[in-house]
C-alpha cells in the first residue's frame, strides 16, 4: 500500500547538499523532491541506545533535516557494544550529547534537536507535536504503549522497532492507515515473563539490521515511495539469516485506535505493564535485605554463627561474568516450573540474588508461596554487591 508523501518539498538544495546527496538524486524514485521531502522533515528518535545509534546515524545521513533526540541515560561501558554512536571517549557523558555530536559530525546540516529528559506522560504530547514521525528505539513496554497512544491521539506515524538476542521485529503502526501497537500486543506480558536485554543479552550488530530497517521505512513514509510497513510485521532471524512477514489487522476492539476507544487520554503506563508483578512486590516487603546485609550475614557464616543457603537466580552464562563469593546457581526458571523447590533445604533460610533484584523478587514469591517463610532477597543484586563490596569485580 503506497501512501501519499508525509512532508512537502524544501524550496531548494544548496550546492553542497546536492554533492552530499547526489547518491539519492540519481535514484528516480527520490531525485530531488524526495531530497527536498527529507530536508524538509522533522524527526525524533526515542532513545539513543541500541536501536537509536544506527537509525539517528543514517537519518542524518540521508539528510532528514531536523533530528530530536530524547534520551536521559549516560553512557555506559557496557553500551559500547551495540551503541555505535558513542565511543570510548564518551563513557560518562549524557548520550544525548554524545549522541548529537557525532550526528553533527556525519552531517553538519542537520539541525539536532536534544531533549535531555525522561519521556513520560506530561511531556510525551508536547514533544510529538514537534515532529513529522517518530522512530522508537526503547526497550521496554511500558515506553512503547506511552509513544503508540501518544501517535494514535496526535495522528502521527510510529516506526517500531524491537530486538532481543538473535531475533529482531519491526513495524510501523500509523492508525489513520492501519493497526497500531495495541493491536498487535492489545495487553503487556505479565511482569518478568519476557527478559530485557540487560538480562538476556542482544548480538550487538542486530541493533544495525533492525535499525537500517527503521529508517528505509522512516524514508519511505516522508518521502511518499515504496510500500511502507503498515499493517505487516517484520521478523528476522540472524542466527538462520531469514526474514518473515506476519500480516497485522486492525483490531476493531483496539482500545486506543477502534471506533470506540476506552484509551481516550494517557494513562500510567508503568502500572499498566508493571514491572514485577504484585505478588513479587508482596513477597519482597519486609523481606528485602542489602548487600550490605548479605556481606554481615557471609561473615557470620564463614565463624559458624548463621546457616543460610545464597542462591542466585540468574542464568549461567550471567553467572560465568561474575557472582558473589558461596553463591549456588538455580536460574528463575526453575522456581517458576516448581522444579527447584524439591532441593531446597528445609532446615536452612533461603537467600535469593539476581542482577538487580527484579527477577529475585519473583522467585521469592514462588518459594514464600512453597512454606518457605522467612525467605529473603537482595535488594540491588550482583549489581549492588559490586558496587558497594566488591568494586574489583566486573558488572555487565
Amino acid at each position: 500500500m503506497s501512501l501519499p508523501p508525509l512532508v512537502e518539498p524544501a524550496a531548494d538544495l544548496s550546492v553542497d547538499e546536492v554533492r552530499r546527496y547526489s547518491r539519492h538524486l540519481i535514484i528516480p524514485d527520490v531525485g530531488m523532491a524526495g531530497q527536498k521531502r527529507l530536508k524538509n522533515a522533522r524527526v525524533l528518535c526515542v532513545g539513543a541506545g541500541g536501536l537509536g545509534s544506527p537509525a539517528l546515524m543514517y537519518l542524518a545521513a540521508a539528510g532528514v533535516g531536523t533530528l530530536g533526540i530524547v534520551e536521559f541515560d549516560v553512557v555506559d561501558e557496557s553500551n559500547l557494544q551495540r551503541q555505535i554512536i558513542h565511543g570510548t571517549k564518551d563513557i560518562g557523558r549524557p548520550k544525548a550529547h554524545s549522541a548529537r555530536d557525532r550526528v553533527l559530525d556525519v552531517n553538519p546540516h542537520v539541525n539536532v534537536i536534544v531533549h535531555e529528559e525522561r519521556l513520560d506522560s506530561t511531556n510525551v504530547m508536547g514533544l510529538f507535536a514537534q515532529y513529522d514521525l517518530i522512530v522508537d528505539g526503547t526497550d521496554n513496554f511500558a515506553t512503547r504503549y506511552l509513544v503508540n497512544d501518544a501517535c494514535v491521539l496526535l495522528g502521527k506515524p510510529y516506526v517500531w522497532g524491537s530486538i532481543y538476542r538473535f531475533d529482531g521485529q519491526a513495524s510501523v503502526f500509523w492508525a489513520e492507515y492501519g493497526p497500531c501497537y495495541r493491536c498487535l500486543y492489545p495487553e503487556p506480558p505479565p511482569p518478568g515473563m519476557v527478559p530485557s536485554c540487560a538480562e538476556g543479552g542482544v548480538l550487538g550488530v542486530l541493533c544495525a539490521s533492525i535499525g537500517s530497517i527503521q529508517v528505509t521505512e522512516a524514508i519511505k513514509l516522508l518521502t511518499g515511495i515504496g510500500d511502507p510497513l503498515v499493517g505487516r510485521l517484520m521478523v528476522y532471524d540472524a542466527l538462520e539469516m531469514a526474514y518473515r512477514q506476519v500480516r497485522i489487522r486492525k483490531d476493531p476492539n483496539c482500545a486506543v485506535c477502534g471506533p470506540s476507544p476506552t484509551v481516550t487520554e494517557l494513562i500510567d503506563y508503568e502500572a499498566f505493564c508493571g514491572t514485577i508483578s504484585d505478588a513479587a512486590v508482596e513477597a519482597a516487603r519486609d523481606a528485602t535485605i542489602s548487600v550490605l546485609d548479605l556481606q554481615r550475614m557471609l561473615a557470620a557464616r564463614e565463624r559458624g554463627e548463621d546457616d543460610f543457603i545464597l542462591i542466585d537466580v540468574r542464568e549461567p552464562n550471567e553467572y560465568e561474568i561474575v557472582s558473589i563469593p558461596g553463591s549456588v546457581l538455580i536460574p528463575k526458571g526453575q522456581f517458576l516450573d516448581g522444579s527447584a523447590l524439591a532441593d531446597l533445604p528445609t532446615d536452612r533460610r533461603i537467600v535469593l540474588h539476581c542482577k538487580v533484584g527484579g527477577r529475585s523478587a519473583e522467585a521469592l514469591a514462588v518459594v514464600k508461596g512453597a512454606g518457605f517463610s522467612d525467605a529473603v532477597h537482595v535488594g540491588g543484586g550482583v549489581l549492588a554487591w559490586v558496587s558497594q563490596v566488591e568494586p574489583d569485580k566486573p558488572t555487565y
